[in-house]
């Protein structure tokens, strides 16, 4: 056994502290590696996309060939498709994963569809896209739809929004659970009342990256939804709808001569909605953080 002498120790005490000033330096430098790209990506995005932003881009109806007025329905559309996916993909995917977390045994069975449950995040959407096409426009005949659309997006975003769900509630603290049970509640009532509250923060980080990923999407809508122009409001969720990912695609690939500070302005248009879901979000997990209990 190798012993440090007293007069040693001061010495290795230095060397310690030297190290960890080297490791903390290196981890400064590679945050600001990765994020000073990003925030110049942002701030070329914002310069080319303000002069774009008016009253009348946010609330009137393209025309000429798109390179005017606004676009109004590609906003609207883009909600309808958030709101549909997460009506389907949170109620789902929190159910999932209460599951898998708290009543599924642990047997082959359970660990089979864990694994199947993180292939599919990795599954690229063009081909969930695919499959919407097949099950839900053509087998059950929603037609190129917003329901078509939301589902298909639905089903892309469960995987991350089960596994999430499933960390979140087993990060509790076991004796969460002994407490509520030996107070007299059914494991149900523990769990909603006492397990889902401390796991909220983890929860919500799941479903608005899931949410985020589904909003941005371009490749699922396309088969299942979105439309090229639309110069009205959808009416039914079995209407076709314009939407901001598609339209930003379309716009800059299929337009010749569209104006350069459409195109941004629309990028900018859908990067604030993700960063106001990113804000409600942030809001929703700091109150949950300050209720926690441990």
């Amino acid at each position: 056994m190798n012993l440090i002498s007293f007069s040693e120790a001061p010495k290795v005490k230095r060397d310690r502290n030297r190290i960890q000033k080297i490791g903390f330096a290196g981890l400064r430098l590679i945050t600001v590696v990765t994020i000073l790209p990003i925030l110049g990506i942002v701030a070329y995005i914002v310069a080319k996309g303000i002069p774009a932003l008016s009253w009348e881009f946010l609330s009137a109806m393209p025309r000429d060939g798109m390179r005017a007025g606004g676009i109004l329905p590609a906003i609207v559309g883009t909600l309808y498709l958030m709101i549909g996916t997460a009506a389907v993909s949170i109620p789902l995917g929190m159910a999932a994963g209460i599951y898998l977390a708290e009543y599924a045994p642990d047997n082959w069975w359970t660990r089979l569809i864990r694994i199947a449950i993180i292939s599919l995040a990795g599954v690229p959407s063009v081909v969930y896209g695919l499959f919407g096409l097949g099950l839900f426009v053509l087998f059950f005949q929603f037609g190129i739809s917003i329901l078509s659309a939301a589902l298909t997006l639905s089903i892309m975003t469960l995987p991350v929004i089960i596994s999430t769900t499933e960390e979140a509630l087993r990060s509790v603290p076991y004796k969460f659970r002994v407490v509520g049970v030996s107070l007299g509640g059914t494991q149900w009532q523990t769990i909603r009342k006492v397990i889902l509250p401390q796991a909220l923060p983890g929860i919500m980080t799941g479903i608005i990256l899931g949410l985020e990923r589904a909003v941005g999407e371009t490749a699922p809508i396309l088969f299942t939804g979105a439309t090229f122009f639309l110069p009205h409001l959808p009416s039914s969720p079995l209407d076709a709808t314009m939407a901001l990912p598609y339209h930003i695609y379309v716009i800059s690939t299929q337009i010749p001569g569209m104006p350069i500070t459409i195109q941004y302005g629309t990028v900018l248009v859908l990067l604030a909605i993700v960063l106001v879901m990113d804000i409600i979000a942030s809001v929703i997990r700091s109150r949950a953080r300050a209720k926690r209990q441990w």
